[in-house]
């Protein structure tokens, strides 16, 4: 059999990876278990744990007005950090749900459930990834080493939390977004009000396009026994999106007008209506029982995040 016509079992594909990505296709074959479960195969998890990083950072150059060099470093750190730390935090999913994993058809082509690794080599390959991801942690203000460490305490209970709370997206916006507090602190040396405002509107975001993806399991979910908001929310789910993305929405708004004034809050406050504008085409877009639309809808977030980066980026030389 030719390697055109190999399953994704046989190769070791994970099903809901995109297409044609350079794991599969390009990376060593030795490497390939490693990246996947790293989910270098998936890029969205890592642009969605990169982008708060940008948007606390530029946050940061409003709040001061005072672009520094450093700021480039901290803009290449984030980008780093990010595919480290989304590699080692997915890692650490693995690990804890590998049963779990095991009895969910969309998971259990996953490299720890289907035998391409084992326990103790995730467990190795997890802890390499930490440490890369601190060496540029500690080159950064000591504020946001301390964030850093204490960022370890969310990405530690998250896996655990479809075990005991049917909100289990809350604690991935807590995870996720932390850079936001993180880059923000890099630039100014201190957390202020306006960056918790946005880091708590940004944990409604997550809840926005996780219990979009959560969907996709919804089922599987059910028979064993796993939480999720998308079980939660159910029929309302949609009623939930508008609250999410409201709440989201203000609170952006809120931070910028603590933080800057004059042309750069105008320009600032643009982005954050043509965030909104796409967050209200998902709505749009979203059915439930759509599994590939579903898939879709979810990546679609990073050009959400995206647009933000974008409009934040231009006040800030402003």
């Amino acid at each position: 059999m030719t390697a055109q016509y190999r399953t994704e079992e046989e190769t070791g594909q994970v099903s809901d990876a995109v297409k044609g990505n350079w794991v599969d296709h390009l990376a060593p074959e030795w490497s390939r278990p490693y990246l996947r479960l790293s989910r270098a195969d998936r890029p969205i998890g890592t642009w969605l744990l990169l982008l708060p990083c940008w948007w606390g950072l530029m946050l940061g150059i409003l709040s001061d007005g005072r672009p520094v060099v450093g700021d480039l470093w901290v803009f290449l750190g984030c980008s780093i950090g990010a595919f480290l730390m989304r590699g080692a935090g997915c890692t650490w999913n693995d690990i804890t749900d590998r049963d779990i994993d095991n009895a969910v058809e969309r998971t259990r082509s996953r490299p720890i459930p289907s035998g391409q690794v084992s326990i103790q080599q995730a467990v190795i390959w997890m802890l390499l990834q930490t440490i890369l991801a601190s060496l540029i942690l500690f080159s950064f203000h000591k504020v946001a080493i301390y964030l850093g460490i204490l960022a370890l305490l969310p990405v530690a209970i998250y896996p655990f939390a479809k075990r005991f709370t049917w909100w289990p997206q809350v604690f991935l916006g807590i995870a996720f977004n932390w850079g936001i507090l993180l880059a923000f602190a890099a630039h100014t040396g201190s957390v202020t009000l306006a960056a918790l405002i946005m880091y708590v509107g940004a944990i409604f975001w997550t809840l926005f396009y996780d219990t979009i993806y959560a969907h996709q399991d919804r089922e599987d979910d059910a028979l064993i026994g796993v939480k999720s908001t998308a079980r939660l929310l159910g029929e309302k789910t949609v009623l939930w999106f508008w609250l999410f993305i409201f709440l989201c929405g203000v609170l952006m708004v809120l931070a910028l007008w603590l933080s800057t004034e004059g042309i750069s809050f105008l320009v600032a406050l643009l982005g954050v209506f043509a965030f909104e504008a796409h967050l209200i085409w998902q709505i749009i877009r979203f059915d439930a029982d759509d599994q590939n639309g579903l898939l879709r809808l979810f990546r679609s977030n990073r050009d959400a995040g995206l647009i933000m980066v974008t409009f934040l980026g231009s006040a800030a030389v402003l």
